[in-house]
């Protein structure tokens, strides 16, 4: 009975995405990936299950909403109106349960990207120029997809790397087959993974990328291999090889905007880059492919559904001279007696046209500032300064640059992550690796419910391991408190 609850459990994940996914951004109607019962024999075959894995994770299920703004939801950054549309309602008031449709999407889409990555990555198609760009990136994907599940599910590296993370499937189902039952790895066999992962999705990539695809931000590069092994590296608090990392990337070529016309555009744009400015790697959202009123942008928008507003203690870190600040509209939110003052997102602003917000999920001012806490962290005040000053004084021409040392300089440099890297869902991830209890502002009457104060102890700091899963492989253990 066990083994048919574990399969039909996987059949009902195809289905879901199979039904969900019939578009991607490269061409205006293929199929998802490869189907499972056709072997990856050319290159056309493998670029078809690459940009189907890369359309899974555009999903508002995943990096294309939910696990983007959970990561502003659940830290101190935005705050749920009183008048919204009922979307994430349990986030907001920290109710989650073992049963709930965000924890349990994020977790059955993540596995079903990674069973394509692994088709790709275990295919046996001859290496080539080609072969060898696409496993690199499927290889880059499995390691973020893993990177996003550890933290979600399982406590911290910096806390506990022995607690338990998340199960580790590494072998594609045609192979290995679907019914398998395997047990949480610990925190650190799974980052073990990562860094493995992304290490030779580093030596493979040739260094000039091949035709097989376009050459832009939609894709993964061999620099964001780097940028998403800094963060890794970060997470796990190994500071020196977060250094290295950020480093190779610094060397590519990668430059901040310069000027607040050139910073604003660059938010106001829709496209890809090529320019190597600010964005390293993004999800595309095209006019064909998009998710509607269901994306990132609609729910954070003036101009969408604006359901999640702006703190006003998120509004009151950045000075008037900031331009990040341009990036938060103060508005007023209902109509006649109900009206009231609201802060919006407007980092995503193109909810009213056909091709909309891109969500840029590494940015080259994140490597700068992981320079900087790396520095910081190797006792090293003058680079950690050098690299907090270079973004912090870029979006601030006025601002006096930072001399802190110590703790100070650190805390600084955290600070300066929650300014540049607000609602792009990593607040979060910062509040829990460095292990701090922490206070959503209460805003009164202007929100819907409040959830205030989330201790270090606190259980609901992990998401619950989904009910279904759990049902359909025994050897899960719950997360402590659910």
């Amino acid at each position: 009975m066990k083994t048919r609850h574990t399969y039909i459990s996987f059949l009902l994940v195809l289905i879901t995405l199979g039904t969900s996914c019939r578009k991607d951004f490269l061409k205006e109607d293929p199929s998802t990936a490869v189907s499972v019962d056709k072997a990856i024999l050319t290159d056309g075959d493998m670029m078809e299950a690459l940009a189907g894995t890369y359309r899974i994770l555009q999903s508002y299920f995943l990096f294309g909403r939910n696990s983007v703004v959970m990561g502003d939801i659940l830290a101190d950054n935005v705050y749920l109106s009183s008048s919204n549309s009922g979307r994430l309602l349990t986030l907001n008031n920290y109710s989650f349960a073992e049963g709930a449709t965000e924890s349990r999407f994020i977790w059955t889409q993540s596995y079903y990207a990674i069973l394509q990555a692994n088709r790709i990555i275990g295919s046996d198609l001859k290496e080539s120029v080609n072969s060898s760009q696409l496993r690199g990136e499927a290889y880059a994907i499995r390691a973020l997809l893993y990177l996003n599940l550890v933290n979600w599910y399982g406590k911290p590296y910096t806390v506990n790397p022995s607690a338990d993370g998340v199960p580790l499937v590494t072998i594609s189902s045609d192979k290995a087959g679907v019914l398998i039952m395997p047990a949480r790895n610990t925190v650190a066999e799974v980052y073990a993974q990562i860094i493995s992962d992304l290490d030779k999705a580093y030596s493979m990539m040739p260094e000039t990328p091949p035709a097989i695809h376009v050459t832009n931000t939609n894709f993964i590069s061999k620099p964001a291999v780097k940028a998403i092994q800094a963060r890794a590296y970060l997470y796990k608090g190994d500071y020196e090889k977060a250094r290295d990392a950020a480093l190779v990337v610094k060397g590519a070529g990668y430059a901040l905007t310069t000027g607040g016309p050139a910073f604003t555009a660059y938010w106001a744009s829709t496209l890809p880059r090529t320019d190597k400015v600010e964005t390293i790697f993004e999800i595309s959202n095209t006019a064909v492919a998009n998710n509607g009123v269901e994306g990132m942008d609609w729910l954070y928008a003036k101009g969408g559904i604006g359901d999640y507003l702006v703190t006003d203690d998120t509004y009151a870190i950045y000075s008037a001279t900031d331009i990040r600040r341009g990036l938060i509209l103060n508005s007023t939110r209902g109509t006649g007696a109900s009206a009231f003052q609201a802060y919006y997102v407007n980092k995503y602003q193109n909810v009213g046209v056909a091709d909309r917000d891109e969500v840029k999920l590494f940015r080259y001012a994140e490597v700068l500032l992981t320079l900087a806490e790396s520095y910081a962290r190797l006792d090293d005040g003058t680079n950690a300064r050098l690299y907090l000053n270079m973004v912090a004084q870029n979006r601030d021409p006025l601002l006096v640059a930072y001399t802190y040392t110590g703790q100070a300089l650190i805390d600084a440099i955290i600070l300066e992550r929650r300014k540049e890297l607000a609602f792009e869902g990593l607040r979060f991830f910062d509040l829990m690796r460095t292990n701090v209890s922490f206070t959503r502002q209460n805003m009164g009457a202007k929100a819907y419910s409040f959830y205030t104060n989330v201790a270090t102890t606190d259980f609901r700091r992990l998401q619950p391991i989904p009910e279904v899963e759990r049902i359909a492989n025994p050897t899960i253990v719950k997360n402590p408190g659910y």
